[in-house]
Order: C-alpha cells, then sequence, then structure tokens
C-alpha cells in the first residue's frame, strides 16, 4: 500500500485537535504513548515478532473477533467493487458524497477520524441512517505510527473507536483502517480484537491531490482492474473534484457490470 502524499497542514491541524480531544478525555481514556525516540524506520518500538494479544477484559472485546488480515475483496464477490470514503466526515463535502451516493443508490464505507466524528455527530448518524457502513481511521490520522510504541497504535485505535461510536448513538465501527496504509501486526490484532476487521484498498483515486476531475476517473477506470476496494475522500479540503469524479464513475462502474458492495468481514 501507499502512503497518502500531500495534505500534510491538514493532517496536522488534525493531530493538534485530536490532542486537545485526548487531553478532555483524559478522564477516562490516559494518553500513555510516546513517539518513537530513535525516529528510526528499523526499529520500531512496541512492535515485535510476535505482538501481545489484546487483554479479554478490553474495551469491545464483546464483539465477535474477526480475522486480523487485511481485507480487500468484496462482499458482492468478483464483479462488486468497494466504495471507501476517508478522512471525514465533513459539514461541506460528506452531505453531497451522501446525495451523490443517494442519487445512484450505493452504499460505500466511510472511514472517520474521530475528532472528527465528535465534531460533526449529525453527519455520522445520516450515513449511518443511509445504510453505509463506518470504519475506524484513527484519532490523529498520523501515517508514521506503524514507528510508534504499541500503547499509541492502541489510543489512536480505540479513542477513535469509541468516539465514533458515540457520535453515531450507539453504532460501532465495522472496519479498521490505517492511515496511509500504516498497519502492523499488533494493531491489526486489536482491532480485530474489537470486531474490526482491518481495511485495505485496492485502488487509490489519487483525489487527495486534487489532479482535476478527469484524472481521478480515468485513474479509477484504468485500474478497477486491480481489485474491488476504491479509495475517495470527503475531507481534506476542497473535494469538489472528489464530488464531481464520483457522479461519473458511480453510473461507469454500473455500465461495466459492477455490482457495489461491502468489503468482506470475514
Amino acid at each position: 500500500m501507499v502512503r497518502h502524499g500531500g495534505g500534510r497542514g491538514w493532517h496536522g491541524r488534525v493531530l493538534a485537535a485530536a490532542l486537545g480531544v485526548t487531553a478532555v478525555a483524559a478522564a477516562t481514556s490516559v494518553w500513555t504513548a510516546q513517539a518513537d525516540p530513535a525516529g528510526g524506520r528499523h526499529a520500531r518500538p512496541g512492535v515485535s515478532a510476535h505482538p501481545a494479544t489484546p487483554a479479554a477484559g478490553a474495551q469491545g472485546s464483546a464483539r465477535t473477533a474477526v480475522p486480523q488480515s487485511i481485507v480487500h475483496a468484496s462482499d458482492r464477490g468478483p464483479r462488486g467493487v468497494n466504495i471507501t470514503i476517508d478522512d471525514g466526515p465533513d459539514p461541506v463535502w460528506t452531505p453531497q458524497v451522501l446525495q451523490v451516493l443517494r442519487d445512484n443508490g450505493v452504499k460505500a464505507t466511510f472511514c472517520m477520524v474521530g475528532p472528527q466524528a465528535q465534531a460533526h455527530p449529525d453527519l455520522v448518524k445520516a450515513v449511518v441512517a443511509a445504510g453505509h457502513r463506518l470504519c475506524d481511521h484513527t484519532v490523529s490520522h498520523d501515517t508514521g505510527m506503524d514507528h510508534k510504541a504499541q500503547s499509541y497504535q492502541s489510543q489512536q485505535i480505540t479513542d477513535a473507536e469509541r468516539m465514533i461510536t458515540e457520535a453515531s448513538g450507539g453504532v460501532r465501527p465495522v472496519y479498521y483502517r490505517a492511515p496511509g496504509g500504516a498497519f502492523t501486526p499488533y494493531s491489526r490484532a486489536l482491532a480485530a480484537s474489537h470486531g474490526m476487521r482491518p481495511l485495505g484498498w485496492n485502488v487509490d483515486s489519487k483525489d487527495f491531490e486534487r489532479p482535476g476531475t478527469a484524472a481521478i476517473v480515468a485513474t479509477v477506470q484504468q485500474e478497477v482492474s486491480n481489485g474491488p476496494t476504491i479509495l475517495f475522500h470527503d475531507a481534506g479540503g476542497d473535494r469538489s473534484q472528489t464530488v464531481a469524479a464520483l457522479r461519473q464513475v458511480l453510473p461507469w462502474l454500473k455500465q461495466q457490470g459492477y455490482s457495489f458492495g461491502f468489503p468482506a468481514v470475514r
């Protein structure tokens, strides 16, 4: 998987907001994470060849565990595609994305950043009410979290899960997507123990880079044969190109004989 390019400034603002949220929530979730002091790519503190299994009494452990492997497949079979929408919800762009999905009769998976969900619970509830699925996309959207301690990874995943669940009115995320694909054996095991299947992607539409609507559409058309899970964004800046591209891509996929489903949970 590739790391997301660009948008670092926005991710920095998300991180700053997330730190504030974590401080407010300190009574229920203590920040014990420490970044890799060496900052190295080779030594990964807290990540071992045999990651610790999350404790049986951990938050969310009442949920049925799911496989730890990163899923790409669609529950609609070989001609199924999964539309996934990352980084929201956003008060400007998420409603527009929801409208395009509604107009085309398509259900999607929304990978939400915890503080964004907490700030816009009405949008989280609207996503759920429309029949879409929720995905945990961490608290801070830290694309380097695979180089951080297990305690930090745990805080990022479980705090976001709590924020999204509370914002939705009690509907929990079905999946966990690591920012930029920064999965670790530990983060996959932890998410799976909370009933969240690790979620990858096959087609990066590159919409985050705002290359133009035509370029986004062309990328999807050229790369959909790589696999069923397609990555778009509904936050992190001007997403008008994404909305316009979805208006073209969704009917085109139908014309090619694809059906729309969700990533396979098991």
